[in-house]
């Protein structure tokens, strides 16, 4: 069964960047120390990771986090989704517009217009695709932004939260909660690393 996984790194106060996010610096001031543990060398953080890019079937994101990683300072062969990990995964973009060009070309690229519920349905049918031909279950990954992932959270389009929860305080940046209407959250696993501590939430 493909699931709905939103997936992010988040500080102590609750921030996945730190203030001041901008082009060259989407995680904002400090932010980066929010994904320190997806480039250490700790083997229960690489495993972590190699597991979690291996069940992705798609991935969807906003507009200002594909304008981040597509951005001249953004992604490459070392820093990608699941970079020296797994194959690349089918990626599809929240936006009002599609971009002029995209620099990552090789990559699979959708640019859903019509809303953040039929993104995700894309993505599903993305997920499905490859599920039926690499014979084993993969799952639709929300990466962020944070305002992405929290609409769908509220949208009630997920099935499970995984939380990254950095040992740093920023202070002030972007909040993944920003209220709305409240979601029970049931706790299904927590592994702590030397970095960070990864919470595992079903969505109800």
């Amino acid at each position: 069964m493909t699931r709905i996984i939103a997936d992010i790194s988040v500080s102590l106060d609750g921030f996945v960047t730190g203030p001041d996010p901008r082009p060259g610096s989407g995680l904002g001031t400090g932010g980066e120390a929010l994904h320190t543990w997806a480039f250490s060398d700790d083997p229960d953080d690489r495993r972590y990771l190699s597991e979690g890019t291996a069940r992705s079937g798609a991935v969807v994101l906003g507009r200002r986090l594909f304008d981040t990683v597509d951005g001249p300072d953004g992604w490459d062969d070392e820093t990608g989704y699941g970079a020296g990990e797994v194959g690349k995964p089918a990626f599809v973009v929240v936006t009002s517009a599609p971009p002029e060009s995209v620099r990552l070309a090789d990559l699979d690229w959708t640019f859903v217009t019509t809303g953040l519920a039929d993104a995700v349905r894309t993505a599903r049918e993305h997920a499905e695709a490859a599920s039926a031909a690499g014979g084993k279950d993969l799952d639709v990954v929300l990466m962020g932004g944070g305002a992405t992932v929290g609409s769908a959270i509220e949208a009630g389009l997920v099935d499970v939260l995984t939380l990254h929860l950095a040992p740093v305080v920023l202070g002030a940046g972007t909040p993944l909660f920003t209220g709305g209407t409240p979601r029970t959250l049931v706790r299904r696993e927590v592994f702590a690393t030397s970095n960070v501590t990864h919470l595992t939430y079903d969505v109800c």
